[in-house]
């Protein structure tokens, strides 16, 4: 069995894995990780999205021994719903609707995170093109545009106060 390093939501595994191990049970199985879902087993359906060095990627399409090396962030990685450390996307769902039966949640944050990373300020028809390869059998999507064009607008002014803070801090250091 191959030996993998890999590490996932801040924490650093060694392991040694089945060459034919999906990333999705790995995560799962092994760790405990159960907040990524399996939906499908095929990709088709988007609810195991995880993050793989900051891009989405289905953790069911994924090897295990392909995140050799590489840095997971899964829904249990971003912070804790309810105690003011939740994430942006995780806030909005919440504020706006967003979900319903939850299945597919896990996943649709990540790709929206993903989505955000590439486009900060994305329409709803961007939105909805950037998400359909995550599936929602229950809320018709209009929720989750909302929740994502909320989180969006929350991230960058949250990066704006950020910066402005930062400035402040290099204009009273140089004084």
């Amino acid at each position: 069995m191959p030996p993998i390093r890999v590490e996932i939501d801040g924490t650093a595994y060694e392991d040694d894995v089945e060459p034919r191990l999906l990333l999705v049970h790995y995560l799962r199985d092994r760790l405990g990780k159960v907040g990524t879902p399996i939906g499908c087993d095929t990709s088709n359906c988007g609810a195991c999205t995880v993050l793989l060095d900051g891009l989405s990627a289905k953790s069911c399409a994924v090897l295990a021994v392909q995140a050799d090396g590489r840095d997971v962030t899964t829904i249990e990685g971003l912070g804790v719903p309810g105690t003011g450390r939740e994430h942006p996307m995780q806030r909005a769902f919440h504020e706006e609707h967003a979900l319903q039966c939850g299945y597919c949640t896990p996943g649709m944050i990540m790709a929206a995170i993903d989505l955000l990373r590439e486009n900060a300020d994305p329409s709803a028809d961007e939105i909805r093109q950037g998400l359909e390869g995550n599936l929602c059998r229950c809320t018709g999507y209009q929720n989750i545009v909302r929740a994502v064009r909320r989180a969006s607008a929350d991230m960058r002014q949250g990066a704006a106060q950020a910066q402005d803070a930062a400035q402040g801090r290099e204009r009273g250091a140089a004084s």
